[in-house]
């Protein structure tokens, strides 16, 4: 894997960037602040087939609900630069869980759906962690499961998702608003990608007494989802993020995640 300054130095050239920042090395991508024709930007080099998924979808997006795309080629996008602060995260922890709650799942109604793309991911393929998971964890990774197929063979309102929409992947442009960033690009049913909202922004707000119920109800109201059908889908996610914690061999992380899907399920009176 190449790091530092080399990884980039192609597209500093080609689109004439200047650096305007420390880089940022993730396990599926490296990150560099630029300038790009006086504007504050940000480039991206996606290390993974995922990755650049969410480098296409977000060329086809063209700034509808997510980050303007300036430059792009392969593997590398330059997009708008995007403030961290305000944040919703420090939202929630002002007491603000609501109207974060709200601005995720406005932001999750501007993206454009309608977008099929040949050998994308669907959902029926994510959740194969959990199906591998499940037979052998038992407890409430089978109640996750059971839930999941059942989703599934009866999918509504399908199309394309962010993936991974959560309080970390939606920043603030003082000209544009609240934007998204980091799609992971696949299929499937809408209320998937609201599911992560009540895993976030962290296990301990997420596990909160009353939190999961309150915001599940926020989230059905503000994206015109059936609550139950919100439920399931947190307690679904859940057991399926807390197999990729096991996959990843981070145990404690699981266990956590599983709580979540234990409060789902419990709403759901399936305890």
């Amino acid at each position: 894997m190449q790091t530092g300054r080399v990884v980039f130095e192609p597209h500093l050239r080609r689109w004439t960037l200047v650096q305007d920042g420390e880089a940022l090395h993730t396990h599926s991508s490296d990150l560099l602040p630029v300038r790009y024709q006086g504007q504050a930007a940000m480039l991206k080099v996606a290390r993974s087939a995922e990755e650049q998924r969410g480098n296409s979808l977000m060329v086809w997006w063209n700034g509808r609900g997510a980050a303007r795309v300036l430059e792009h080629d392969g593997a590398a996008v330059v997009l708008e630069r995007l403030d961290p602060h305000p944040s919703l995260t420090d939202m929630v922890e002002r007491g603000q869980d609501d109207e974060a709650t709200r601005i995720l799942c406005r932001v999750a109604g501007h993206l454009p759906r309608t977008h099929p793309q040949p050998g994308w991911p669907t959902l029926n393929r994510w959740f194969q962690a959990l199906e591998r998971a499940a037979p052998s964890a038992g407890g409430v990774f089978v109640t996750a499961l059971a839930t999941a197929r059942a989703l599934l063979a009866e999918p509504q309102d399908v199309g394309v998702l962010h993936g991974d929409l959560h309080h970390g992947n939606v920043l603030f442009s003082p000209g544009r608003g609240w934007l998204a960033i980091d799609p992971k690009g696949l299929t499937g049913e809408r209320g998937y990608d609201h599911a992560n909202i009540l895993c976030n922004p962290t296990l301990v707000v997420a596990t909160r007494p009353g939190r999961l119920t309150r915001q599940a109800h926020v989230i059905a109201q503000a994206a015109n989802l059936e609550h139950g059908r919100v439920l399931r889908w947190v307690l679904a996610y859940a057991g399926l993020s807390a197999a990729w914690s096991l996959e990843d061999n981070a145990e404690h992380a699981a266990l956590q995640t599983l709580e979540v899907a234990r409060l789902a399920a419990a709403e759901l009176g399936l305890n």
